[in-house]
């Protein structure tokens, strides 16, 4: 049986996936889950999704028993709590740079008492099943519910201890180009100030006991960030991943033509 991505968020062990930028297709969930993918990372902010492709999306990927991590668009409430309506397990959440930010988005993902997300039971969220009473709905939601904060900023990484201790944060990931960009090394991971952004990052998450997650687009990548303590590995991304496929295909088609 699939993992839920709170268990992988939680479970120290490494838990792979690929994000899906364009090919929010009907047979994703199965084609993701027969590579062998642990969860997917469904992108909003730069993808051009919009509610109802994600909300589809998201029945895809249930089919393929594949949880999913949805990056919404913006910080606002109704992005935030509006994902998690339509059934989203895993809402990551852009540009947090300070922890009233992070408790800002706990309330809007989070049913009372830990939140103040408006109550709608018995639709996607909740598989279109009524719960056995409110209470135990709204507790499962709350339960059920992944925050994942995106530490992508000079002033996120000023401030992660603050964002790491918020009740109700699962998880930070680290977006690598823009945080690399707002260090004024845009690209430059192997930089002192980024690896030193990155230590910080990943200290404040284990002495919070939250996940760590990352992606990456080489194994020798992969292997750095295992090092540095990331278990969420978020390999590349469709676009690349089908476009370097058929690059590489073309460049073997065409030294076997002799071109």
């Amino acid at each position: 049986m699939p993992k839920s991505l709170k268990s992988l968020a939680h479970s120290g062990e490494l838990a792979v996936g690929t994000s899906i930028f364009e090919f929010a297709t009907p047979g994703i969930g199965h084609i993701l889950a027969a590579a062998g993918c642990d969860y997917a990372f469904l992108d909003m902010e730069h993808s051009g999704f919009s509610l109802e492709t994600v909300k589809a999306a998201l029945r895809f990927l249930e089919a393929g028993g594949i949880p999913a991590l949805v990056r919404v668009p913006s910080r606002d409430r109704h992005d935030i709590s509006g994902l998690a309506d339509a059934g989203a397990e895993g809402i990551m959440v852009p540009l947090v740079g300070t922890a009233e930010v992070a408790r800002a988005a706990v309330e809007a993902l989070k049913y009372p008492p830990e939140g103040r997300r408006g109550v709608a039971l018995g639709i996607a969220h909740d598989s279109y099943r009524n719960p056995a009473t409110p209470a135990a709905g709204l507790a499962a939601a709350n339960a059920r519910t992944t925050l994942v904060i995106l530490i992508e900023t000079a002033d996120g990484v000023e401030n992660v201890e603050a964002i790491a201790a918020v009740p109700g944060v699962d998880m930070l990931w680290i977006g690598h180009f823009d945080l690399s960009t707002s260090l004024g090394i845009p690209g430059e991971f192997d930089h002192p100030r980024f690896r030193a952004a990155t230590g910080r990052v990943v200290a404040a998450a284990r002495a919070n006991g939250l996940g760590l997650g990352r992606l990456v687009s080489s194994a020798a990548e992969a292997g750095e960030v295992w090092r540095d303590g990331f278990r969420m590995i978020c390999w590349s991304g469709d676009v690349w991943l089908l476009q370097g496929a058929i690059a590489a295909g073309m460049r073997e088609l065409r030294r076997i033509g002799g071109a």
